[in-house]
């Protein structure tokens, strides 16, 4: 592909659009608050499912994870590097759309008697995150991003993408930050912008394959 522009032929270069996530991230603040409507949507599966707070790790791994998995794409394979920040970026102006037009929150078990170093980190996800802005899930969705975009690495770095995306899609719902719909929610709006990121990227042929 020819006509490219700089910052589409440099890695490091392309490295700078991952300033927009954070940017967009502003809005997460704004929305995660009571609103005048808030509405729950879980289900007895839900109530099913067991507080198990040993996966506050891998739910925080979540943070180094995305970041990393997009740097290794941006010098793997840049048009994949791009669908992927495209999808992602999207998803998130998606997500909070929802937020804002149809909030949910979640009920969160209590703390004060649980000690411990994991007990603390759940209990500094509860303080620092309030239980809004659910669905979709914005873990579930970003990781599954990174699901779908791992197969451009070779079968080990593959494998290991996906179980650590799976570990931390289950881990929404096993240390109560979401519910089963918020997980099928990010899925959904993950695969929908991951598709149409593929036909922007490859409409405006602005990026080009990094070789094997």
């Amino acid at each position: 592909m020819t006509n490219l522009k700089p910052s589409y032929r440099s890695e490091w270069l392309s490295l700078l659009w991952l300033l927009v996530v954070p940017i967009l991230n502003i809005f997460y603040g704004v929305l995660n608050r009571a609103g005048d409507r808030v509405f729950s949507l879980q289900t007895n599966l839900d109530v099913l499912i067991p507080f198990t707070p040993g996966f506050i790790v891998p739910y925080l791994i979540w943070y180094p994870f995305i970041t990393g998995v997009l740097i290794a794409l941006a010098f793997r394979n840049r048009m994949v590097y791009f669908q992927t920040l495209i999808a992602l970026c999207s998803g998130l102006i998606i997500s909070y759309i929802f937020f804002a037009l149809f909030q949910t929150s979640i009920q969160r078990p209590e703390m004060h008697n649980q000690t411990g170093f994991i007990a603390q980190l759940v209990r500094f996800v509860y303080t620092t995150d309030q239980p809004y802005n659910c669905f979709p899930s914005i873990h579930v969705l970003t990781s599954y991003l990174m699901l779908r975009a791992g197969h451009v690495f070779n079968r080990t770095i593959h494998l290991f993408i996906a179980i650590i995306s799976i570990l931390i899609i289950i881990s929404t719902v096993l240390v109560k930050q979401h519910v089963v719909a918020d997980i099928l929610g990010g899925i959904l709006v993950g695969e929908l912008c991951f598709r149409l990121a593929k036909m922007v990227v490859i409409r405006k042929k602005v990026i080009l394959l990094t070789p094997e």
